[in-house]
């Protein structure tokens, strides 16, 4: 390890000193880590490890705020191996050759293994990842990566074969409760020196709206002491009224590349197919609150009314379509009404999937079969020469016949009696789905 002279020292404490208060008041040992004792209990195996210090690979995987980079900071203040850390936003190949040939070199004159801190490790591409799997694999580098990303999805299969992940889950009320008294309280790395209290309302609203992030709810908190004046007592009061215009507007959990989104928009559209305009409106309404693509919902929706809706009644498409053109030209706010109308008429709209039912099935006849001649009398018999190859002859003109259907074969003959589309029972599909028979019957008594 190189040496710090007195700039780079002075430089690194006034860093610390002047960082925000999630940043300094983050915990030093495994034991003053809050929440998380899913995997952090005294009797879990990656509390043991690190106390141990013999950690092998992981991977954090949990929304922002929950712990993810403190225990990987945690991690570096208690191990004996050299810890180095990067961040896959910035960092390219040549910052990972830089620590795999340090890894190399401490391993090899000291006998001490690296543990390599990769924040973000969703952000590196697979050539990025590939690069480090030898070095995991012969155990020159311990790996820890962070991500908020299903790691599952983003992360290489071998890496992730090679590493444990534990997911880190949103810290409960009370757990932000704790960080926030205890940056409050804290006179070397918090608040202390202010002298502010909170009051328990304020504490309450806090603990809420910050949604199970604690960097939320200290940056808040840090906002509120430093920004409001004492009182004729001495101390700094942190009211509700304060409390609210720190945190003015909930944090939604919502990446719009990321798990949140896709989990949103899911449950939305099994909220309509499942007939509850309930839920379908409140998960449209977090949608648009974290500032959702108001063209992607709309789209969604035309979805759900087409594979989910379909001619049980024909008309959710209708409102659907007219709903995505709506809120193109209106935008926002008042295409919310636009969407909000057309998600509970598809929630509260019969169901049917038999459109998608017939396609599939058809598509999949045709992938496995092959393909069979069209009978003669439906083919085009208007080109040249059609008559003598006989196209077209002996085609019946529904028109003409009574109800306008005639008995006729259209399927091909491999197919004949082959049902793709099956009408279900409520709605318009049941309305159909009698039609049908009623006019086959008849054709068939005369």
């Amino acid at each position: 390890m190189e040496s710090m002279n007195l700039f780079d020292y002075m430089s690194e404490k006034n860093k610390e000193n002047e960082s925000p208060l999630a940043s300094r008041i983050r915990p030093r040992t495994i034991d003053e880590v809050v929440g998380q004792e899913h995997i952090l209990g005294k009797d879990k195996l990656l509390y043991r490890a690190i106390k141990a210090d013999r950690l092998s690979s992981v991977i954090f995987y949990g929304p922002p705020g929950t712990g993810k980079t403190t225990l990987a900071k945690v991690i570096a203040g208690t191990t004996s191996s050299l810890f180095c850390q990067i961040n896959a936003t910035i960092a390219g190949k040549k910052d990972m050759e830089e620590v795999v040939s340090k890894a190399k070199e401490n391993i090899g004159m000291f006998g001490k293994k690296t543990i390599l801190f990769i924040d973000e490790i969703h952000r590196f591409n697979k050539g990025q990842q590939d690069y480090l799997l030898p070095f995991v694999e012969d155990g020159t580098i311990i790996l820890i990566g962070a991500t908020t990303e299903n790691p599952f999805f983003e992360v290489n299969p071998a890496l992730i074969s090679r590493s444990a992940i534990f997911q880190l889950k949103e810290l409960s009320a009370s757990d932000i409760k704790k960080i926030i008294m205890r940056a409050l309280e804290d006179e070397e790395r918090g608040l202390g020196a202010y002298k502010a209290v909170i009051d328990d309302d304020a504490l309450e609203f806090l603990a809420d709206m910050s949604n199970g992030d604690a960097r939320t709810a200290l940056n808040a908190i840090e906002l509120g002491v430093i920004t409001t004046g004492r009182s004729e007592d001495g101390l700094i009061h942190i009211n509700l009224e304060v409390a609210s215009e720190c945190i003015q507007k909930r944090v939604i959990k919502y990446d719009k590349q990321g798990d949140n989104h896709y989990d949103t928009i899911s449950a939305f559209i099994k909220s309509m197919r499942g007939s509850d305009p309930d839920a379908a409106v409140y998960y449209l309404a977090r949608m648009l609150y974290a500032g959702e693509d108001i063209k992607f919902i709309a789209r969604r929706i035309m979805i759900c009314a087409s594979e989910d809706v379909s001619n049980a009644d024909p008309n959710a498409l209708v409102v659907a379509t007219n709903a995505a053109l709506a809120v193109e030209r209106l935008g926002m706010p008042e295409a919310r009404i636009v969407l909000a109308q057309a998600a509970t008429y598809v929630a509260c709209a019969p169901k049917s999937n038999s459109a998608i039912c017939a396609i599939d099935d058809a598509l999949e006849y045709v992938k496995t079969h092959k393909s069979a001649p069209i009978p003669p009398h439906l083919m085009d018999a208007h080109y040249k020469s059609a008559g003598k190859l006989g196209h077209g002859q002996g085609y019946m003109y529904s028109h003409n016949y009574e109800n306008h259907y005639c008995e006729q074969q259209y399927l091909p003959d491999e197919l004949k009696g082959v049902k793709f589309y099956n009408p279900g029972k409520l709605g318009h599909e049941a309305v159909t789905d009698e039609y049908l028979r009623q006019i086959k019957n008849k054709a068939g008594e005369s």
